[in-house]
Protein backbone atom coordinates (compact mmCIF):
# COMPACT_ATOMS: atom_id res chain seq x y z
CA UNK A 1 0.00 0.00 0.00
CA UNK A 2 1.12 3.52 -0.80
CA UNK A 3 2.03 5.67 2.25
CA UNK A 4 2.49 8.74 1.51
CA UNK A 5 4.56 11.32 3.82
CA UNK A 6 4.62 8.79 6.17
CA UNK A 7 6.98 5.93 4.63
CA UNK A 8 9.60 8.07 5.39
CA UNK A 9 9.59 6.61 8.70
CA UNK A 10 10.61 3.25 7.63
CA UNK A 11 14.07 2.30 7.46
CA UNK A 12 16.21 2.47 4.41
CA UNK A 13 17.24 -1.08 2.29
CA UNK A 14 20.76 -1.27 2.97
CA UNK A 15 20.31 -0.11 6.72
CA UNK A 16 17.77 -3.26 7.41
CA UNK A 17 20.57 -5.56 5.19
CA UNK A 18 23.22 -4.11 7.61
CA UNK A 19 20.92 -4.67 10.51
CA UNK A 20 20.74 -8.38 9.53
CA UNK A 21 24.19 -8.75 9.11
CA UNK A 22 25.03 -7.39 12.43
CA UNK A 23 21.84 -9.55 14.10
CA UNK A 24 23.99 -12.44 12.41
CA UNK A 25 27.22 -11.43 13.84
CA UNK A 26 26.62 -10.96 17.32
CA UNK A 27 24.58 -14.44 17.08
CA UNK A 28 21.52 -12.73 18.37
CA UNK A 29 19.27 -14.85 20.46
CA UNK A 30 17.12 -12.36 22.02
CA UNK A 31 16.55 -9.07 20.13
CA UNK A 32 14.64 -6.16 21.01
CA UNK A 33 12.57 -3.32 18.79
CA UNK A 34 11.67 -0.21 20.16
CA UNK A 35 9.10 1.03 17.23
CA UNK A 36 7.93 -1.54 14.84
CA UNK A 37 5.34 0.90 12.26
CA UNK A 38 4.69 -2.14 9.38
CA UNK A 39 7.55 -3.90 10.25
CA UNK A 40 10.54 -3.63 8.09
CA UNK A 41 13.38 -3.55 10.22
CA UNK A 42 11.38 -6.09 12.67
CA UNK A 43 12.00 -8.69 8.91
CA UNK A 44 15.48 -7.74 8.88
CA UNK A 45 16.10 -8.75 12.42
CA UNK A 46 14.19 -11.77 12.93
CA UNK A 47 16.01 -12.76 9.81
CA UNK A 48 19.19 -12.65 11.03
CA UNK A 49 18.41 -14.07 14.74
CA UNK A 50 19.77 -17.57 15.58
CA UNK A 51 18.14 -20.36 15.38
CA UNK A 52 15.57 -20.40 18.12
CA UNK A 53 15.65 -17.22 18.60
CA UNK A 54 13.18 -14.82 19.44
CA UNK A 55 12.34 -10.80 18.91
CA UNK A 56 10.54 -8.70 21.29
CA UNK A 57 8.97 -5.68 19.74
CA UNK A 58 7.65 -2.66 21.36
CA UNK A 59 5.36 -0.20 19.83
CA UNK A 60 1.57 2.01 20.98
CA UNK A 61 0.35 1.63 17.41
CA UNK A 62 -2.56 -1.50 17.34
CA UNK A 63 -2.98 -0.07 14.04
CA UNK A 64 0.63 0.13 12.32
CA UNK A 65 1.75 -3.34 13.94
CA UNK A 66 -1.11 -5.05 12.89
CA UNK A 67 0.29 -4.02 9.27
CA UNK A 68 3.40 -5.59 10.53
CA UNK A 69 2.29 -8.80 11.59
CA UNK A 70 0.74 -9.10 7.86
CA UNK A 71 4.29 -8.52 6.35
CA UNK A 72 5.91 -10.91 9.42
CA UNK A 73 3.36 -13.65 8.16
CA UNK A 74 4.64 -12.92 4.59
CA UNK A 75 7.68 -13.03 5.57
CA UNK A 76 7.64 -16.12 7.62
CA UNK A 77 9.53 -15.01 10.63
CA UNK A 78 6.08 -14.63 12.81
CA UNK A 79 6.72 -16.97 14.96
CA UNK A 80 9.95 -15.89 16.22
CA UNK A 81 8.52 -12.27 16.75
CA UNK A 82 6.50 -11.33 20.01
CA UNK A 83 4.56 -7.78 19.48
CA UNK A 84 3.72 -6.11 22.71
CA UNK A 85 1.42 -2.85 22.50
CA UNK A 86 1.78 0.04 25.34
CA UNK A 87 4.53 2.32 26.86
CA UNK A 88 8.46 0.55 25.64
CA UNK A 89 9.68 1.88 28.79
CA UNK A 90 6.70 -0.26 30.71
CA UNK A 91 7.67 -3.20 28.59
CA UNK A 92 11.28 -2.60 28.86
CA UNK A 93 11.61 -1.69 32.85
CA UNK A 94 9.15 -5.47 32.94
CA UNK A 95 12.14 -7.65 31.55
CA UNK A 96 13.93 -9.63 33.18
CA UNK A 97 17.64 -9.38 33.18
CA UNK A 98 17.54 -13.04 31.77
CA UNK A 99 17.67 -13.74 28.79
CA UNK A 100 20.13 -10.83 28.33
CA UNK A 101 19.35 -9.17 24.86
CA UNK A 102 21.70 -9.93 22.51
CA UNK A 103 20.89 -6.98 20.14
CA UNK A 104 18.38 -4.56 20.43
CA UNK A 105 17.57 -1.31 17.77
CA UNK A 106 15.48 2.07 18.96
CA UNK A 107 13.43 3.60 15.99
CA UNK A 108 10.54 5.25 17.79
CA UNK A 109 9.33 8.68 19.82
CA UNK A 110 12.76 10.37 19.99
CA UNK A 111 12.12 12.05 23.11
CA UNK A 112 11.61 8.31 24.86
CA UNK A 113 15.57 7.26 23.06
CA UNK A 114 16.89 8.06 26.48
CA UNK A 115 14.89 6.12 28.90
CA UNK A 116 15.09 3.16 25.78
CA UNK A 117 18.58 3.18 25.43
CA UNK A 118 18.99 3.23 29.40
CA UNK A 119 16.88 0.44 29.59
CA UNK A 120 17.98 -1.99 27.04
CA UNK A 121 21.94 -1.46 28.21
CA UNK A 122 21.01 -2.62 31.54
CA UNK A 123 19.95 -5.26 29.77
CA UNK A 124 22.58 -6.13 27.11
CA UNK A 125 25.05 -8.57 27.62
CA UNK A 126 28.52 -8.16 26.93
CA UNK A 127 29.53 -7.74 23.25
CA UNK A 128 25.81 -6.88 22.50
CA UNK A 129 24.72 -3.88 20.16
CA UNK A 130 22.65 -1.36 21.03
CA UNK A 131 21.30 0.35 17.48
CA UNK A 132 19.84 3.74 17.64
CA UNK A 133 18.21 4.97 14.71
CA UNK A 134 17.61 8.92 13.11
CA UNK A 135 20.68 9.87 15.55
CA UNK A 136 21.84 13.02 12.59
CA UNK A 137 17.84 13.78 12.27
CA UNK A 138 18.14 15.15 8.81
CA UNK A 139 21.25 17.57 9.94
CA UNK A 140 18.79 19.16 12.44
CA UNK A 141 21.41 18.01 15.28
CA UNK A 142 23.94 20.73 14.43
CA UNK A 143 21.45 23.56 13.81
CA UNK A 144 21.16 25.50 17.03
CA UNK A 145 17.98 27.34 15.97
CA UNK A 146 16.09 24.00 16.00
CA UNK A 147 15.05 23.43 19.59
CA UNK A 148 12.08 21.40 18.72
CA UNK A 149 11.48 18.58 21.45
CA UNK A 150 13.03 15.74 19.19
CA UNK A 151 15.85 17.19 18.05
CA UNK A 152 16.89 18.19 21.56
CA UNK A 153 15.96 14.90 22.74
CA UNK A 154 17.89 13.34 19.98
CA UNK A 155 21.39 15.42 20.92
CA UNK A 156 21.28 14.76 24.57
CA UNK A 157 20.80 11.02 23.54
CA UNK A 158 23.92 11.15 21.55
CA UNK A 159 25.78 13.21 23.74
CA UNK A 160 24.96 10.35 26.56
CA UNK A 161 25.63 7.98 24.32
CA UNK A 162 29.42 9.57 23.75
CA UNK A 163 29.72 9.38 27.30
CA UNK A 164 28.86 6.21 28.04
CA UNK A 165 31.78 4.41 29.31
CA UNK A 166 29.67 0.61 29.23
CA UNK A 167 29.64 0.72 25.71
CA UNK A 168 32.10 1.38 22.47
CA UNK A 169 29.94 3.33 20.18
CA UNK A 170 30.21 4.42 16.36
CA UNK A 171 28.09 6.74 14.58
CA UNK A 172 27.54 5.69 10.93
CA UNK A 173 26.04 8.12 8.42
CA UNK A 174 23.60 5.31 6.89
CA UNK A 175 19.86 6.92 6.09
CA UNK A 176 19.23 9.34 8.60
CA UNK A 177 22.19 8.49 10.98
CA UNK A 178 22.77 5.00 13.00
CA UNK A 179 24.57 4.98 16.02
CA UNK A 180 25.71 0.91 17.13
CA UNK A 181 26.87 0.95 20.59
CA UNK A 182 28.70 -2.21 21.75
CA UNK A 183 28.86 -2.93 25.60
CA UNK A 184 32.20 -3.52 27.17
Amino acid sequence: AELGGISRMQIAPEQGAFMTLLVELVDARFAVEVGTFTGYSSICIARGLSQGGRLLCCDVSEEWTAVARAHWEQAGVADRIERVIGPAADTLQALPADPPIDFAFIDADKTGYRTYYDEIVARLRPGGLVLVDNVLWSGKVVDDADQSADTVAIRAVNDHIAADDRVQVVMLPIADGLTIARKR
